[in-house]
């Protein structure tokens, strides 16, 4: 079946067309132009905004079940759901510091689930448990710990073709469990880390180029000591996730962040629940609970976020004062490129599929429009 998307304002990733029509076949995008053709099924935007719809490498839970708690279908689907209600189109479930079992109960349950259904989950993110337990944040310590070549092995075997992204302390590894980690070609976040800003530099030169959440659980930037913050600056290549929740990160110190980043700058939900329709979570030693609209644990610590990409791509028109391309793209075209899939979503082009979001000019409104189905 073709359709054609008519009277729309195309953000397409890599420019703005006016008055532009998509062309739909089956699902995929075939062609962005001008000409209306004839004999077609027309959708009509009648003037609205159109972009790919946003990717969201980092969330944890849906509007009722968390990921790393219960790693199955159930929770995955409610996860895709409650990210589709938000403009959100592509996800990376993301799993916290578990045990082992519970890592590799994860992997399976997205294998699973990605062999049934053709949507927009297109793998895992794997947040910890190799991390430094000064810098754990609401990960439990428990579950906290060191690789061992055993374990890291089975994780890479067991999970290269579902794992997307991992996110570690890269002090806790030797040079042999480093080397095993980047030669799987998962791509690697430093986060939760104590590391300072000069021995942040090997890790870049090593090609990993991503961090986690940029300011949450790394060392800071000081005029003496830089921290991993200032070896983020100054590395154009490494990309840089914010939750611009206004919380968890500062405004402020995004439009800082924003100035130095540019196009490395992107946007994470790290949402605990979406929606904020479940006020109070405990999971083994992790807990949660809504307070003043954000998650926080018993310690007072931020546990999670509550913003959906909708909302922090509003933050972002609103807060650093960015035109509403430029906060569509750090929810589209960034993060695919931040995970090496700019080839495949992110963008309106042909080849690519037919899900997006559209908006009005000052985003107040943001509406996922599904043509893949």
């Amino acid at each position: 079946m073709k359709q054609a998307i008519v009277n729309a304002i195309i953000h397409t990733g890599e420019e703005i067309i006016e008055n532009g029509v998509v062309i739909v076949e089956n699902g995929t995008i075939t062609s962005v132009q001008k000409e209306i053709p004839t004999d077609i099924e027309i959708i009509d935007l009648n003037g609205k905004h159109l972009a790919a719809g946003f990717i969201d490498i980092q969330i944890n839970g849906g509007e009722k079940y968390y990921f790393s708690q219960t790693p199955n279908e159930e929770t995955i689907q409610d996860i895709y759901d409650a990210s589709m209600k938000y403009g959100t189109t592509h996800v990376l479930p993301c799993l916290i510091s578990s045990s082992k079992e519970t890592i590799l109960q994860g992997i399976e349950a997205i294998r699973d689930y990605r062999k049934k259904h053709n949507n927009g989950v297109i793998g895992m993110h794997l947040e910890g448990p190799f991390l430094n337990p000064q810098r754990r944040g609401a990960h439990s310590v428990d579950q906290v710990r060191k690789p061992t070549n055993e374990e890291l092995q089975e994780i890479i075997s067991r999970g290269k073709d579902v794992i997307k992204v991992i996110t570690i302390a890269p002090e806790c590894f030797t040079e042999e469990q480093l080397d095993m980690l980047i030669e799987s070609g998962i791509t690697i976040s430093i986060g939760h880390s104590t590391i300072t800003h000069k021995e942040a530099q090997p890790y870049f030169a090593k090609g990993i180029n991503l961090v986690t959440h940029l300011f949450n659980a790394m060392t800071q930037f000081g005029h003496r000591e830089p921290g991993l913050v200032g070896a983020v600056f100054e590395n154009e290549d490494v990309f840089a996730p914010v939750i611009l929740d206004g919380v968890h990160c500062d405004y402020a110190a995004a439009k800082v962040a924003y100035k130095v980043k540019k196009e490395k700058f992107f946007l994470i939900s790290d949402a605990t629940f979406l929606g904020r329709k479940v006020a109070n979570f405990k999971w083994d030693n992790f807990d949660a609970h809504l307070v003043d609209g954000f998650y926080r644990n018993e310690d007072g610590n931020l546990a999670g976020a509550t913003i959906s990409m909708t909302e922090a791509v509003q933050n972002a028109f609103n807060h650093l004062n960015v035109p509403a391309d430029e906060a569509i793209k750090m929810a589209t075209t960034r993060v695919a490129a931040a995970i090496g899939i700019q080839d495949e979503i992110g963008k309106i082009k042909a080849g690519f599929p037919a899900i997006f979001v559209q908006f009005d000019p000052d985003l107040t409104v943001i509406k996922t429009l599904d043509l893949t189905e």
